[in-house]
């Protein structure tokens, strides 16, 4: 990078743009809308640059990592995926406890509502991290990552929503074991990897970090 352009490095941040949008075209009509947009933008350079974009609408989402922090275990769930199983052929994947944000309610509440249904237990509290997008070439999918304490003893065998013919399977396992799939190529979930990694960063100062952080109590 040249001295001159050093000098004009702007913050380093996701930033808003001015773009012209068309209304969508409604291209499939299913679980999630995919939609068709045309817009048009002008580059640094004074360039004028037409596009044309899909876009599969999923909204806000929750991913929580369950932390039993007296037993040193955290809780992970098994669910069948058919998108995993056409890609890699592994479908019965290792996951957090995720979902999607119901309407208006508020994502700790989600986060909440989904480790009751996806483990069979409520956080005693719960710390938010961070919120990512993981996929915003197409999806306009949300995710905010939560920390949540809870009772690993509690959890059962089964659980899921047989209203929704959820299967989820809940794993209690040693931090040392779930931190290991970080480099054993094991587990190809986004929401689970960004999670541990942020476990593995932050292992030694858990205490600290729910003693003095914005912890959402039940």
């Amino acid at each position: 990078m040249s001295p001159s352009r050093a000098g004009s490095v702007r913050t380093i941040a996701d930033a808003p743009r001015a773009v012209t949008v068309s209304d969508p075209k409604v291209l499939v009509r299913g679980f999630r809308t995919y939609e068709r947009y045309h817009l048009h933008l002008t580059t640094e350079e004074g360039a004028n640059v037409h596009q044309t974009r899909d876009v599969l609408r999923s909204g806000r989402t929750v991913g929580v990592l369950p932390i039993d922090p007296e037993r040193g275990e955290v809780v992970l769930i098994r669910q069948f995926r058919l998108a995993a199983h056409l890609i890699t052929g592994k479908g019965d994947l290792i996951e957090l406890v995720a979902g999607y944000v119901d309407g208006d309610e508020h994502p700790n509440a989600a986060a909440r509502r989904e480790c009751a249904e996806e483990i069979g237990v409520a956080p005693r509290a719960l710390l938010q991290l961070f919120s990512f997008m993981p996929a915003p070439g197409v999806l306009d999918e949300y995710g905010t990552l939560y920390l949540a304490i809870v009772d690993a003893s509690a959890v059962p065998q089964r659980a899921g929503l047989a209203s929704e013919a959820e299967d989820t399977r809940p794993m209690r396992l040693k931090i040392d074991a779930a931190l290991s799939m970080l480099t054993g190529a094991t587990a190809c979930n986004g929401y689970l990897l960004l999670a541990l990694q942020w476990l593995a960063l932050n292992r030694g100062r858990l205490e600290t970090i729910v003693r003095q952080g914005d912890v959402l109590t039940t």
